[in-house]
C-alpha cells in the first residue's frame, strides 16, 4: 500500500498532503481518534460502541469509517439515536431487536456451504443472539439461526442437530442457569462460543449465574464471553470461521 501511494506521488497523481492523509493510521476528530488501519491489522474496521456517545459523535465517526470504503457496524443503539442517525444517512440499517446500526457495501460475496450456527435458549435471549448473528453477517460470514432450543425442551435442539454439527463454529446464547452451551459442547466437533445473558429471576444475578455455569462447563471446546456480549461472541466466531474456510 505504501509503495503504491509513493509511486502515485512520483507520477504526480497525488499531492504530498493527499499522500499523508492516505498513509495516516488514524483520523483525529478531536473527541475520537478513528483507527483506519484496524482492518489491515485484524481483518475488520473499527466497530463503534454506541452507548455513552451522542448521535452527532456517532455520525462523525461512522462517516469517517465509511469514507474509507468500509463496512460500518455500530452496537448498542437505542431507537432515538437510530432515528437521528438514519435521518442523515438513510442508507444505513437499524435492527431494533439487536440494537445494531450497520452499513454493508453492495455485492459482497457470501460464502456457501460454510457457516456459523447461532443458537439461543429462549425467545427472551433474542436481542443478544441477533446482535451476534447480524455482527457475523456484517463481518462476512454466513449465519444459520436456531432459536428457542433451550434445555427445558431439549427435543427441540435434537431436531436441529444434524445442521448444527455441520457448522464451523457455534455461538450459543443462554440466560437462566446457562446450561445450553454445555449440552451443545458435548454434541459437536467444533468450537463453541458461549454467551451468557442477563435473563432470569433474582438468583440469576443479572447473568452471573449463567456466566459461572458456562465457565465451569464440563464439556470441552467451550469459550465464554462476557454477559450479553453477542458482539464479542460473534467476533471470535468469525475469526474461527475465516480460518476454517482457508
Amino acid at each position: 500500500m505504501m509503495e503504491d501511494i509513493l509511486k502515485q506521488v512520483q507520477r504526480g497523481e497525488l499531492t504530498i498532503e493527499q499522500a499523508k492523509e492516505k498513509l495516516a493510521t488514524y483520523e483525529n476528530l478531536g473527541f475520537a481518534k478513528v483507527d483506519h488501519h484496524r482492518e489491515q491489522r485484524t481483518g475488520f474496521p473499527e466497530v463503534i460502541y454506541g452507548e455513552g456517545k451522542t448521535a452527532e459523535q456517532i455520525v462523525r465517526i461512522m462517516e469517517a469509517i465509511k469514507a474509507k470504503d468500509n463496512n460500518v457496524l455500530i452496537t448498542r443503539i437505542d431507537k432515538e439515536k437510530a432515528e437521528a442517525i438514519l435521518e442523515k444517512h438513510p442508507e444505513f440499517i437499524y435492527d431494533e431487536t439487536s440494537r445494531l446500526v450497520f452499513y454493508k457495501k453492495e455485492k459482497q460475496p457470501v460464502p456457501t456451504g460454510s457457516y456459523i450456527a447461532v443458537l439461543c435458549a429462549g425467545t427472551s435471549d433474542l436481542p443478544v443472539a441477533e446482535e451476534a448473528a447480524i455482527t457475523a453477517e456484517v463481518m462476512g460470514s454466513e449465519v444459520r439461526r436456531f432459536y428457542d432450543v433451550g434445555v427445558a425442551g431439549i427435543h427441540r435442539l435434537f431436531d436441529q442437530m444434524d445442521e448444527i454439527k455441520q457448522a464451523n463454529v457455534s455461538i450459543v446464547v443462554a440466560g437462566m442457569e446457562g446450561a445450553l452451551p454445555s449440552v451443545v459442547g458435548g454434541l459437536v466437533a467444533h468450537p463453541v462460543i458461549a454467551v451468557p445473558t442477563s435473563i432470569g429471576y433474582g438468583a440469576s444475578f443479572q447473568g452471573l449465574s449463567a456466566l459461572l455455569t458456562m465457565l465451569n462447563s464440563c464439556a470441552s471446546g467451550i469459550s465464554v464471553v462476557n454477559i450479553d456480549n453477542g458482539f464479542g461472541g460473534a467476533y471470535s466466531a468469525v475469526l474461527i470461521d475465516k480460518l476454517a474456510r482457508r
